[in-house]
């Protein structure tokens, strides 16, 4: 999936596929997760946030099924 890097203290880069309804997000801290079921409209809020960080943990973090892919 391709990402796209985005500006934010936490958050390196972040992509979405809208078939599958799966957000990739790759940190900082080097991790990279999949979010399953993940509706394009939470996907374009976070790109627009001005803190990616804190939509994060307000709107995605243990909300979603989440897969650790590297």
């Amino acid at each position: 999936m391709e990402r796209m890097n985005v500006k934010s203290s936490n958050v390196a880069s972040v992509g979405y596929n809208e078939t599958q309804k799966i957000m990739e997000i790759e940190f900082h801290s080097g991790g990279i997760y999949q979010y399953l079921n993940v509706e394009k409209t939470t996907y374009l809020e976070l790109m627009k946030a001005s803190s990616k960080g804190k939509y994060f943990h307000n709107h995605i973090l243990n909300k979603y099924p989440t897969k650790k892919i590297s």
